[in-house]
């Protein structure tokens, strides 16, 4: 096995190479660790380092710079399961496509979304989460929205939440879409064709409690049961 002492160095610098400091800030203090861990994990940041730097650069808000480490966090622990592959932006940086593209076992690519759970009113809710990404679904493949969840209570069933949007479009209540800034109920009904699962993650929960997920069944193109299966498990490793 390899002394992970020996990669440090290259490490250190490939994180202050990312996070343009010789250290990173409180919201990315586990990237390190991250890194040193996982060799793949490694390969795929030094690949992306252009990509990754962009986005932090960006991310100048404590609540941006947690949804870039969220981001982060995915493509490690996905990563760590060697049937993956994972590329990062595959539709062109900046442009609204998903985070990822993901291929199990070499089969069909699909398409990984991840998001936070943002703090503020309804922040109990999963809705905001998964009505703010419907439209950065693209048609031609099957998308799995992560949504990261904080606090020690584990991931909430999105089950009930996507059944009472369904049923809310499949009624037409283009009133209550509107005022959460959608164009009405067609719209929502076409984003929910393309979305083949959407996973809750709580990073901070233990054994099953940190994953809970919906599979669409409807999905225009619906994820294997056996690459959701492994996504999961992945997602759910300390």
């Amino acid at each position: 096995m390899a002394d992970p002492s020996a990669a440090a160095p290259r490490i250190r610098r490939l994180v202050a190479d990312l996070v343009e400091a010789p250290e990173p800030d409180p919201a990315l203090a586990g990237l390190p660790a991250w890194l040193a861990a996982s060799p793949r994990f490694r390969a795929f940041a030094e690949a992306n380092r252009d990509k990754i730097r962009k986005k932090l650069r960006g991310a100048t808000a404590t609540e941006a710079r947690l949804d870039v480490r969220a981001e982060l966090r995915v493509a490690a622990l996905v990563l760590a399961d060697r049937r993956f592959e994972l590329e990062f932006e595959a539709y062109g940086a900046g442009r609204r496509g998903p985070d990822f593209t993901a291929t199990f076992r070499a089969g069909r690519p699909f398409n990984v979304e991840v998001t936070r759970r943002r703090p503020g009113p309804g922040a109990a809710s999963l809705e905001p989460s998964i009505l703010g990404k419907l439209r950065q679904l693209p048609p031609s493949a099957s998308n799995v929205l992560v949504v990261a969840v904080d606090g020690p209570d584990g991931a909430p069933d999105p089950g009930p939440v996507l059944r009472d949007l369904r049923a809310r479009a499949d009624r037409r209540d283009d009133a209550f879409f509107a005022a959460r800034g959608l164009g009405g109920a067609a719209a929502v009904n076409a984003g929910l064709l393309r979305m083949a699962a959407v996973v809750a993650w709580a990073e901070s929960g233990s054994g099953a409690a940190r994953v809970t997920a919906w599979a669409n069944t409807g999905a225009r193109i619906p994820l294997p049961q056996p690459t959701l299966r492994a996504l999961l498990a992945a997602l759910a490793a300390e």
